[in-house]
């Protein structure tokens, strides 16, 4: 059996978990400065702490349960990886240099059931959520390569908005989200993250009730129920009004801006028709600044080839409407457009590849 990943444990839970086996509920902070503080690959390395506590956990935690199985990076700094975990899934996990900072984006799920028409993530179906530790992995896996490359960069920014819905393993991004924010760790702070949903309203207002202060963005892509339907079928159990009602919650309960995300394909839903529709949909919150739309050039994928990506003519006049109507609005900036820049994209491919090699090896034996 794989033993568990050290960082799958909050500090809380770290504490409590040496205390049970007899060890002082101190040793967890000092675990925790050789695990986020001085980034050790070995719990050997841990040399201050305790020997006793040390072999204790070296018997029951692992450091690391992935390894780095291709590597791209892009001309504009993009490096997406592309990791292999213990059962031997592969996950991607992107680094995305700003001017603001240096940002990450994880994955949650091997795989995505969501389905969502035009996406690169669900063209494998999950086959299992990611433990806490395996998330929380990505950015260390992350900091550990920009530890290497000797330049003291520090990721400063995380995107959940990898493969997989985060809502659909909420118990885990939680505990992720504690770790990473945690002052005596990582130390991020939680409005320097995004959390996005496709919409599962219950665990919305879950995560308002928790208020963890992390930023929340909505996949939303579509301004009615007939078109988001088609685009993506969750919308068939959980419709736009419902999904509404839930961001309404998390406004009036966090007080906290949302982010509403709408990929642009072309003649499907970036007409001035859809701009117009849109506006009405969240008029609501545009006096209160309360919700931006941030409008997302789409990257093609082959097997969704009924997708291509909106004009610029139409980018831009979907925008003006945004603003016309005074609506927060913004295009997003791309990045890794010279790699396979769609999400799951990499992920697909290779296992496509590594499966076509199995197929000719066992036809050549």
């Amino acid at each position: 059996m794989n033993k568990q990943s050290i960082y799958g444990l909050t500090l809380d839970q770290l504490a409590a978990w040496l205390e049970e086996r007899g060890h002082k509920k101190s040793r967890a902070s000092q675990v925790w400065d050789y695990l986020y503080r001085k980034r050790v690959k070995d719990f050997a390395d841990m040399t201050e702490v305790n020997e006793a506590s040390v072999a204790l956990l070296s018997e029951h935690f692992v450091i690391h349960t992935l390894s780095e199985h291709v590597k791209q990076q892009s001309a504009d700094g993009t490096i997406k990886f592309l990791f292999k975990l213990q059962d031997g899934n592969l996950i991607e996990t992107v680094l995305m240099r700003h001017k603001f900072g240096l940002s990450v984006c994880v994955t949650t799920q091997v795989g995505c059931n969501i389905g969502c028409s035009f996406c690169a993530s669900g063209l494998l179906a999950k086959s299992r959520d990611l433990s806490s530790g395996e998330i929380v992995e990505q950015i260390m896996k992350v900091q550990h390569h920009l530890d290497a490359v000797g330049e003291g960069d520090l990721v400063s920014h995380i995107v959940v908005m990898g493969i997989g819905e985060p809502f659909d393993n909420f118990e885990n991004i939680v505990d992720f989200l504690r770790v990473v924010t945690d002052h005596k760790g990582l130390a991020i702070g939680a409005r320097r993250i995004t959390v996005s949903t496709s919409g599962l309203a219950n665990k919305i207002k879950d995560f308002a009730d928790i208020n963890l202060r992390v930023n929340l963005a909505l996949s939303l892509h579509a301004p009615n129920d007939e078109l988001r339907t088609r685009i993506m079928k969750i919308n068939r159990a959980i419709p736009i009004a419902k999904v509404m009602e839930a961001i309404r919650y998390f406004i009036n309960t966090t007080n906290q801006r949302v982010t509403l995300e709408y990929i642009l394909l072309k003649d499907v839903n970036d007409q001035q028709e859809h701009a117009l529709e849109l506006v009405q949909l969240i008029q609501e919150w545009k006096m209160q600044d309360e919700v931006n739309v941030n409008l997302i050039p789409y990257n093609p994928v082959d097997e969704h080839s009924q997708y291509q990506r909106s004009e610029q003519e139409s980018i831009r006049g979907f925008y003006d409407v945004m603003k016309k109507n005074d609506i927060s609005c913004s295009v997003r900036l791309e990045h890794g457009t010279d790699i396979d820049a769609a999400c799951g994209q990499l992920r697909s491919k290779q296992i496509k590849k590594e499966s076509g090699a199995g197929a000719d090896q066992a036809a050549m034996s």
